[in-house]
């Protein structure tokens, strides 16, 4: 679980003109919505929240400090200016300690694969997985090691390295990474092989030519 913790301050004033006093201030505007539906609206410091979140991933677990009561929750929804990047409001959500939540995690590839130094194309097609385990349980990120994945290998869901405590949802086969040879291209016609076909293009339109230079002949006769 990870070790970001956030410290944020319930907001009772709403609305446009309360939010826009809050960006003022150098913070970010949010809600934590918790296990029961309620839902918390909060204010956080913009550069703690960007420094804190910088290098999570969707199913990283994160504590949030409301007024000195703390939530683990995961970060839902980060509204951005899309002109300058600025964080605009956040949405949290809270995760239960002790009940199993359903999470979809990141796979990371480590190591350059044996069989593209021979030659072969690495494909990856599956980038998470959607597993359910406890809070406590639930990874940041799988960490993939492909260094020794040959060419016409690949790798299932089934053999990613997970401990028994997290139950993977995604279908166990689904292929996640694997190497293929590179399809060879064809080989471009050259002068040679086009000189036949130039011929037999060439003799059909002469022998044309002479037919119906012959049609015009009969006709004036």
């Amino acid at each position: 679980m990870s070790k970001v913790v956030l410290s944020a301050r319930s907001r009772e004033a709403k609305g446009s003109g309360a939010v826009r006093k809050v960006r003022r201030a150098g913070r970010v505007p949010g809600v934590l919505y918790g296990r029961s539906g309620k839902a918390i609206s909060i204010d956080l410091d913009a550069l703690e929240f960007s420094n804190g979140v910088k290098n999570i991933s969707e199913s990283t677990i994160v504590k949030v400090e409301v007024d000195g009561k703390a939530y683990d929750v995961f970060v839902k929804d980060t509204q951005r200016n899309i002109l300058d990047g600025k964080i605009l409001h956040v949405d949290f959500y809270e995760v239960e300690s002790g009940v199993a939540l359903r999470a979809r995690v990141t796979i990371n590839l480590k190591g350059n694969p044996v069989g593209v130094r021979e030659g072969g194309i690495l494909e990856f097609p599956l980038h998470e997985v959607e597993v359910e385990c406890l809070p406590k349980d639930l990874p940041e990120r799988i960490e993939l090691d492909i260094s020794n994945l040959g060419v016409n290998q690949s790798i299932h869901v089934r053999d990613l390295p997970l401990s028994n405590a997290i139950r993977v949802i995604t279908v166990p086969e689904q292929v996640v990474v694997l190497v293929k040879y590179a399809r060879e291209e064809a080989p471009a016609a050259t002068a040679t092989d086009a000189a036949p076909v130039d011929a037999a293009a060439k003799d059909s339109k002469d022998s044309k030519d002479t037919k119906d230079s012959k049609d015009s002949k009969d006709d004036k006769k």
